[in-house]
């Protein structure tokens, strides 16, 4: 173990080899001027004294390290690990190594990640925000290095000026408040997350547009913007059933509160779908096994991975050529309908 730890440059292999470490260097790096018997003998001696390439000390003489960087919320929840692992697959097949940092929803983990990231060298960043970011000036260092950033799903404002991807949540929200309202719902509920978050704002917008266009009435008092925990699920949901205006439908901006509110429906004798209706978001796989089964809108998280990595591909490319950013991209999204619902 000792001999492999001191044997671990080109200096050292060249020296076994008695070659030079220019030549060690092309064998190494597959050049097409090195012959084939001399590449066997370099790999060989390689393995034998354990010999690591330094890529990044070859990322520093080049200015890239073949690696990109991506801070997410919380890697637990169904969408953005879909997400993830799409994009982390599409970005090794190009060549590069994904780093991923937990922000937990903590803008100031959030700031600490970007500045790790940044001392890391990523060439680019992919960035879903927390609920909190509002002021998105601790990534305004990539901007001023010329380092791609892409935002996805919880994106800043246009005008921050930063290449956005993210799913079409206003139609997400008005295609839940259409279905609910064609199924003959009259008093239709909302538990939604904080309007500080552009998913949030655009969900409860497209819902509410869905009322508006059925001329259906907004009741304020079953409207709620709150964190999406469990425990304000369940403090929403009692404090709906507790009062005189009890709702016969209910949209949840997100599925993982959707199958807590089923459970408090479950635990206080309201029947789904006969007294209560509910919609969530994102067509999380537990929709579908839990009984009864939980309509909810599709994301498609798969397609936006798919279309991030070809946009940042893209950004990649114009950082060397110049150009100008890519436009905002909008995924689809669609109604799956099942029986709560």
């Amino acid at each position: 173990m000792k001999q492999n730890q001191q044997h671990n440059t080109i200096l050292d292999l060249a020296a076994a080899l008695n070659l030079s470490p220019a030549t060690v260097s092309r064998a190494l790096n597959n050049n097409s001027n090195v012959r084939e018997e001399t590449r066997k003998r370099v790999l060989e001696m390689a393995g034998k004294l354990g010999y690591r390439k330094n890529t990044m000390a070859a990322g520093l003489r080049n200015n890239r390290t073949n690696t990109v960087g991506l801070i997410v919320p919380k890697i637990s929840m169904y969408f953005h690990a879909a997400a993830v692992t799409v994009i982390q697959n599409l970005l090794h097949a190009e060549g590069y190594n994904l780093i991923i940092g937990q922000s937990n929803d903590d803008l100031l983990m959030e700031k600490d990640l970007a500045e790790t990231m940044f001392s890391s060298r990523v060439d680019a960043l992919i960035v879903s925000c927390t609920l909190q970011t509002q002021d998105f000036s601790h990534f305004d260092i990539f901007a001023d290095h010329h380092i791609p950033i892409l935002f996805y799903d919880r994106v800043p404002p246009v005008s921050y000026g930063a290449c956005t991807i993210k799913g079409d949540d206003f139609r997400g929200g008005y295609l839940a408040g259409k279905h609910l309202a064609e199924t003959g719902c009259k008093k239709i509920a909302l538990i939604s997350g904080p309007l500080t978050s552009n998913l949030y704002q655009d969900r409860s917008a497209g819902f509410l547009s869905a009322l508006k266009q059925f001329a259906l009435p907004v009741y304020e008092e079953l409207i709620y913007h709150q964190p999406l925990t469990s425990e304000h699920t369940i403090s929403a949901m009692r404090k709906m059933f507790r009062g005189k205006n009890k709702p016969d439908a209910l949209f949840v901006t997100s599925d993982r509160n959707a199958v807590t509110a089923m459970g408090f429906a479950k635990e206080n004798g309201i029947s789904v779908p006969d007294d209560l209706r509910i919609v969530g978001y994102s067509n999380d796989p537990v929709t579908a096994i839990i009984s009864p089964s939980i309509t909810t809108i599709e994301q498609f998280p798969a397609v936006l991975g798919d279309r991030l990595v070809k946009a940042l591909m893209e950004m990649l490319k114009q950082k060397e050529e110049g150009g100008s950013l890519p436009e905002p991209i909008i995924t689809p999204v669609e109604l799956i309908r099942r029986i709560s619902a």
